[in-house]
């Protein structure tokens, strides 16, 4: 069966657990943290994929990677995840509940990668021309700073993506040249 179908069916049924018990939002949130903590720690990957672990320690540790309670929606929701064997798919999981979220809440992201501190007056400046072509959406807005691009910006808006830096113009000078 295909892995990202295993996720968004399980996201769909726990956002759906979350509306009705007033809960969506602090799942979100917690789900967030639950994706970051897979991004930062890669052993939590290999943790809670291993047989050998409890599936008790295996949610505890879940949800101390999500910043839950015991009593949360999240809880009952790893508690049944891990009693049907699907725990390597949470990662999946949470990032299908957060579009799923997102999508219902007509939220969208925008991403801001420079290549230095920008001053606050310009990055404000930016968001609000991307804002401005986004009317009646919520902004979930994060700034990046990444020296690989050595200048200039990229701004994504959920899946679109505007490229400015040098490093892109670099990569496309490059490409021209071995055309020719």
């Amino acid at each position: 069966m295909n892995d990202g179908l295993i996720a968004r069916r399980y996201a769909k049924a726990f956002l759906k657990y979350a509306v009705e018990k007033k809960a969506d939002g602090q799942a979100y949130g917690q789900m967030r943290r639950l994706d970051e903590a897979y991004a930062a720690e890669a052993k939590l990957k290999k943790a809670v994929g291993n047989r050998f672990i409890s599936g008790e320690d295996k949610s505890r540790l879940l949800l101390a990677a999500a910043g839950a309670k015991p009593g949360d929606c999240l809880a009952k929701f790893i508690k049944l995840v891990i009693s049907h064997n699907r725990e390597g798919f949470m990662r999946e999981m949470s990032k299908a509940y957060q579009d799923l979220y997102r999508e219902a809440n007509n939220i969208v992201r925008i991403e801001i990668v420079t290549a230095t501190e920008m001053p606050a007056a310009t990055l404000k400046r930016m968001t609000d021309v991307v804002k401005s072509k986004l009317e009646g959406k919520k902004i979930e807005e994060t700034h990046r700073i990444d020296p690989g691009l050595i200048g200039g910006f990229i701004v994504r808006v959920d899946t679109v993506q505007l490229d400015a830096s040098i490093k892109n113009e670099l990569k496309k000078l490059r490409l021209k040249l071995l055309k020719n």
